[in-house]
């Protein structure tokens, strides 16, 4: 056996060792405590997509809702970024802390960055620096009161916890094919939910060639498909194939080809030679576009404890957009309550899949539903992310802000007040224009117009991603109301003053 075999089987035998504190910390976490405990907090886009300067640290700093968890006074965190964060953004998070003293949580908020703003991964950039992991121990008072917190999980997150010494609340690297495009597409055959025709498990022109053939076999009249990259985020890893005009039946392999030349990808840059060399390494499925009269893209969010419980958190209408609808934007909250009950109750299955096989951590299934002839939504699984992703914030937001709980029988959010909330969020709020503002702008116009979050309503916009605003002019919020017509209109109204203050802002 070789050295490298060995030593990849004793980092997992020792991360297998700190996972088995998970559940007695969990119960200990659950308690009402007064006892001390750490979360460390490393927000690593471990990801094939490469993300650079301001728009890497905006992406690491999306996850600084976890600052409201310092309104437990025994909490300490360790927040880490690749840049140290301007110092006027924490002050922000903190001071929308209920009922806390901000003072005393900034004293127990620990921030810790290698001030490296290369593209590579986060979690590499501790891993390759030792003394910066030695910092962050030291940090760490009691290493069995404490865990660490990641964005996605990979060999370098197992890695990172293991060197820490402490265990990490996420899905297992072991489980990373179950979030694939062909993994998920096998679950939802096994757990009997509803899901596209499709082929998975595709590498090659060859077999994407042979995999269009059997679909248009099955499915004669079928005009469009779906490629997808097995583990690409946000639809960035889509690309359309449209079979407009050939006759019913298979089609020829010459005429196949011919047709995958135009394919139209999600992501403008690709290119046709890229993208096939892209499939040919990381594998991929063909599907079908769900097509009808009225269609949603919903998505439902789970999250299994370490004591093997499977909890329905939410449910999110997904705001797409991009060259054929397929890149993620932003979301409404809750989904419709038409369909939203529907696709957790699919979910679930999915869920309770996941407990059996021992994974923890968040999660979420994304569908595609369609209104049929008769009325009644048809719900279709698309795939599952198997990590944190682009309603973990906003929703985490107003949970810890309004100590509220999503309902998911009835498909609505109740504070602990019993007041229903509602609300729009997006990560893309982006225009050249907001290159002339800075954080502080967007503090005072929200500030100046009454938008800031009121915890007496419990209403408001909250602000994020603002490292992105000088040199991408990008930006993310989330309009928190007691209804969805409230919160677009709060959506709405927020993006027109910030609109007249970069006009104001370039003279």
């Amino acid at each position: 056996m070789n050295q490298t075999t060995k030593s990849e089987k004793d980092l997992m035998a020792q991360f297998d060792a700190l996972q088995q504190n998970l559940a007695p910390l969990w119960e200990f976490i659950g308690k009402p405590t007064q006892e001390e405990h750490t979360i460390v907090v490393v927000p690593s886009l471990t990801l094939d997509s490469v993300f650079h300067g301001s728009e890497q640290q905006a992406y690491e700093e999306r996850f600084l809702f976890m600052l409201f968890l310092l309104q437990q006074p025994r909490v300490r965190m360790i927040y880490v970024t690749s840049m140290e964060i301007a110092p006027t953004i924490v002050e922000y998070y903190l001071d929308l802390l209920p009922a806390v003293v901000a003072s005393h949580a900034r004293k127990r908020l620990f921030l810790v960055a290698p001030q490296d703003a290369s593209s590579t991964p986060l979690s590499r950039k501790l891993l390759d620096r030792p003394r910066l992991l030695q910092q962050i121990r030291a940090l760490v008072r009691d290493p069995h009161r404490a865990h660490l917190v990641p964005y996605n999980t990979t060999d370098i997150e197992r890695e990172l916890s293991v060197r820490l010494g402490i265990p990490m609340y996420a899905a297992d690297p072991r489980f990373f094919a179950f979030g694939t495009k062909s993994g998920c597409r096998k679950i939802f055959a096994e757990e009997g939910v509803q899901h596209p025709l499709g082929i998975e498990n595709l590498h090659s022109v060859d077999d994407l060639v042979g995999a269009i053939q059997e679909m248009r076999a099955q499915k004669p009249a079928l005009q469009k498909i779906i490629l997808k990259l097995n583990d690409e985020v946000s639809g960035m890893g889509n690309a359309l194939l449209d079979l407009t005009g050939l006759e019913n039946g298979t089609p020829d392999r010459a005429t196949l080809e011919e047709k995958l030349r135009a394919l139209k990808f999600e992501l403008p840059s690709l290119q046709y030679d890229e993208y096939m060399a892209k499939f040919e390494k990381r594998g991929g499925i063909a599907e079908e576009y769900i097509t009808g009269t009225r269609i949603e893209s919903p998505s439902a969010q789970l999250r299994n404890t370490p004591l093997g419980q499977v909890e329905l958190l939410s449910t999110h209408d997904q705001i797409l957009g991009g060259p054929s609808g397929q890149s993620y934007l932003g979301c409404r909250f809750p989904a419709n309550v038409e369909y939203g009950p529907a696709i957790m109750h699919e979910a679930e299955k999915v869920g309770r899949r996941f407990a059996r096989e021992g994974i923890v951590g968040r999660y979420a299934m994304d569908f595609v539903v369609v209104k049929n002839d008769s009325g009644k939504w048809e719900p279709y699984a698309i795939e599952v992310n198997l990590r944190k992703g682009g309603t973990t914030h906003p929703f985490l937001t107003l949970q810890y802000l309004t100590d509220g709980k999503y309902h998911a029988g009835v498909g609505e959010f109740r504070t602990a007040r019993g007041q229903a909330k509602c609300y729009v969020a997006t990560d893309h709020q982006e225009a050249h224009a907001y290159r002339a503002l800075t954080p502080d702008d967007l503090f005072d116009v929200v500030s100046k117009n009454n938008l800031h979050f009121n915890h007496t309503t419990q209403t408001g916009v909250v602000l994020h991603m603002m490292s992105a605003l000088g040199d991408r002019g990008r930006f993310g919020f989330t309009a928190i109301a007691d209804s969805h017509t409230d919160a677009d209109a709060l959506y709405a109204r927020t993006v027109e003053l910030i609109d007249a203050e970069a006009r104001r802002a370039l003279g």
